[in-house]
């Protein structure tokens, strides 16, 4: 596991990120400006496992990147699911 960073909804992602995972990091900003939430002080965190880019935000939103696709995957976190268990 290799160390990332943290930034703030609304600041520019990390550069090394792939487009796509920047484009996931959008979609979930723009649906809490769409739900009215206030995420000002939310804040990203971005771990890479395998060399590959793990970001969580504060709220438990997860966006997972498949190289082999080049695609990212967005999980929302349900407050009902107990933690090992997935959606």
């Amino acid at each position: 596991m290799q160390l990332g960073t943290r930034w703030t909804v609304g600041e520019a992602p990390p550069a090394a990120l792939p487009d796509v995972v920047v484009a996931a990091v959008r979609t979930v900003e723009d649906e809490l400006r769409a739900d009215d939430v206030d995420a000002r002080q939310w804040r990203w965190t971005l771990t890479w496992l395998e060399r590959r880019p793990v970001l969580e935000l504060d709220d438990g939103t997860i966006i997972s990147y498949n190289d082999v696709t080049d695609s990212a995957t967005i999980r929302q976190h349900d407050a009902g699911l107990p933690d090992d268990e997935e959606d």
